[in-house]
């Protein structure tokens, strides 16, 4: 072979391997990440001893709606979604190292939390009706000692609660899905962590 011919043929060469590496980068850019685990219940249940050294004697269990574990915050660790009842949730925050959060209504437009923190129910079964989330930290995961991000989501209007799968533009994550009672009667929401904080979505009317 000539050495023009030799030239050119490892020139080929490079630009074959330059195309293979791009189109193998592309393909890996493009596969989206796999999807969390299915939610599972807490083995044992979670119990108001928990509870009260995680959020305080102001929270209880709400008996009723299921516990679940799954991981909501896509690091690859298991969190626990609880619901309860709560009297003073603003009161603790700072003693127990959790996060007041409402996003019902931020989603409504009222972003201030220490207002919406006043707004009570008409029904006094709602009262206090909140949702605990506790992400895991490390191989004990929720149940960890360590000092872990803790959130209190207070006004959620739920009367049923499960946790599951839900497609998102570009991942799947898992959301808090709930059937509504009150105002949004036989309407279903789904809450999700969208990478800061937890953000509500109405997904629709029942057809029933």
């Amino acid at each position: 072979m000539s050495y023009p011919r030799m030239v050119c043929f490892r020139i080929l060469l490079v630009l074959v391997a330059i195309v293979a590496g791009t189109a193998t980068l592309v393909a890996e850019k493009k596969q989206p990440p796999p999807p969390p685990a299915h939610a599972k219940s807490p083995s044992p249940a979670v119990t108001d001893e928990y509870i009260h050294k995680e959020f305080g004697d102001n929270c209880s269990l709400l008996a009723g709606p299921p516990q679940f574990v799954g991981d909501l915050d896509g690091d690859g660790v298991d969190d626990l979604v609880v619901a309860a009842r709560c009297k003073n949730p603003m009161a603790d925050q700072a003693e127990y190292g959790f996060l007041v959060a409402d996003p019902y209504d931020s989603f409504l437009g009222f972003g201030d939390v220490k207002v919406t923190s006043t707004f009570a129910s008409d029904a006094p079964e709602r009262k206090g009706v909140s949702l605990l989330i506790v992400h895991g930290v490390g191989p004990e995961a929720w149940r960890s000692d360590k000092p872990k991000p803790k959130f209190l989501l207070i006004n959620l209007p739920f009367k049923t609660l499960t946790v599951k799968r839900l497609a998102l533009k570009k991942k799947v994550v898992l959301g808090v899905y709930m059937e509504e009672k009150g105002e949004g009667e036989d309407t279903s929401s789904v809450i999700f962590w969208d990478g800061k904080k937890y953000h509500y979505q109405v997904l629709g009317a029942s057809l029933e």
